[in-house]
C-alpha cells in the first residue's frame, strides 16, 4: 500500500500535469482566435474610426471576434505596421495607400471613409492672400507623399508654380501640423496645408488666414483624404470579417452625417481618451463641416493620385490601381 505521503505527492503531479496541458490548450485557443487589428489616426478625415469604435458598432458587428486597435500618426508608420503583419485592416490616406501598394503591400481599397477635409492657411504675418503669392515662400504639408502634399503639387502645377526642388520657387517642408503654429510664430514657414482638425485649430489659435478652403483645394472638395484598406489575404481568407466590419463602417459614416449635434462629442471623447486633449466644440464643428464622411470611392481621382506621385518622384512607374480593388 503506498504511504500517505506518496500518495500525495503523486495526486500533486498529475494535478500539476492537467493544469500545464489545460493552461497550454487555453493558450493556443487564444492565440488561434481569429481577431481583426484595425489602425487609423486621431484625425477628423478619420472620424468613421473614431465614432465606430466609440459607439461600439465594429464590436457589435464583429460579435465574438476581438477587435484590436492601433493609432498611428503618420501613412508610412501605418505601411510599415501593415507589411509587418501587424495589422489587418486601416484608415489611411490615398498617398501612403497607393505607394504602399506600389512597393510591393498586399493590400486592397475597402471603402472610401472621407473627402475633402484640408485647407490652405497662411501666417497672418505673411502677405498671402491667393495661390499667386505663393511664390517664393515656404509651405508646410504633414509628410511628403501623403494627400495634402500631393494636392498641394496639384495646386502649384494648376497655377503655373513649381516645387523648389524641381526648379521652381516654392519650397514644400514637411511638418507635423501641430508644430505649424510655432514654426509660424519663428518665421520658419509661411503657410501651410493640413487636414482638419489641424485647419480649424491654426485659425483659433494662431488668427491663421484661410487662403483655400476645403472646397477649392482640388476637385470642389470631391476627392478623397481618408480610405478604407486591408490585407488582400486577410481579405481573401476573412471574407464575413470584411463583410462585417463593413457592415460597422457604413453604420458609423451613417451617424456622423445624420447626428451632427452628437459626432463632436463622441470624436471629443475619443480624441481625450487617446491623447489626452480635447478639441473645443466650435473647432471640431468648423472641420466637420469642412470634411465629408462617406463610403464612396472615386477610382478615377485616385488614379489620379497615383500620376501626381509618378510626376513628383515618388514612384517610379505609374500604378494600375485596378488590382487594388476588392
Amino acid at each position: 500500500m503506498l504511504s500517505r505521503k506518496r500518495s500525495f505527492t503523486i495526486i500533486g503531479s498529475m494535478l500539476i500535469v492537467f493544469l500545464f496541458v489545460f493552461l497550454s490548450g487555453c493558450s493556443q485557443k487564444q492565440v488561434g482566435q481569429p481577431k481583426l487589428r484595425l489602425g487609423f489616426f486621431p484625425n477628423v478625415t478619420h472620424a468613421p474610426a473614431l465614432v465606430g469604435i466609440d459607439q461600439g458598432f465594429f464590436q457589435n458587428e464583429l460579435g465574438e471576434l476581438r477587435l484590436e486597435t492601433r493609432v498611428f500618426s503618420a501613412g508610412p508608420e501605418l505601411m510599415e505596421a501593415m507589411a509587418a503583419g501587424e495589422i489587418d485592416v486601416a484608415y489611411i490616406g490615398p498617398g501612403p495607400a497607393l505607394t504602399g501598394f506600389a512597393r510591393g503591400v498586399p493590400l486592397q481599397i475597402i471603402s472610401g471613409a472621407s473627402n475633402a477635409g484640408a485647407v490652405l492657411v497662411a501666417d497672418p504675418k505673411c502677405d498671402i492672400n491667393s495661390l499667386q503669392d505663393l511664390a517664393g515662400k515656404k509651405i508646410a504639408i504633414p509628410q511628403y507623399g501623403n494627400t495634402q502634399d500631393i494636392c498641394l503639387r496639384h495646386l502649384l502645377v494648376e497655377n503655373g508654380l513649381k516645387d523648389k526642388a524641381k526648379g521652381g520657387n516654392v519650397e514644400i517642408f514637411q511638418a507635423a501640423p501641430a508644430d505649424v503654429l510655432s514654426l509660424f510664430s519663428q518665421n520658419q514657414v509661411d503657410a501651410a496645408l493640413v487636414p482638419e482638425p489641424w485647419g480649424a485649430i491654426l485659425e483659433q489659435k494662431g488668427g491663421a488666414k484661410l487662403v483655400l478652403d476645403w472646397n477649392h483645394i482640388w476637385k470642389q472638395g470631391n476627392y478623397p483624404t481618408a480610405v478604407v484598406i486591408a490585407k488582400k489575404d486577410y481579405v481573401e481568407k476573412n471574407p464575413s470579417i470584411i463583410k462585417a466590419f463593413l457592415t460597422a463602417h457604413q453604420k458609423a459614416v451613417e451617424f456622423i452625417n445624420q447626428h451632427p449635434d452628437e459626432r463632436g462629442k463622441i470624436v471629443n471623447n475619443q480624441l481625450k481618451i487617446i491623447t489626452n486633449k480635447e478639441v473645443p466644440a466650435e473647432v471640431l464643428e468648423t472641420a466637420f463641416r469642412r470634411t465629408q464622411a462617406t463610403i464612396d470611392i472615386d477610382w478615377q481621382v485616385l488614379q489620379e493620385y497615383a500620376d501626381i506621385l509618378v510626376e513628383a518622384g515618388y514612384l517610379k512607374e505609374k500604378v494600375d490601381i485596378s488590382r487594388m480593388r476588392m
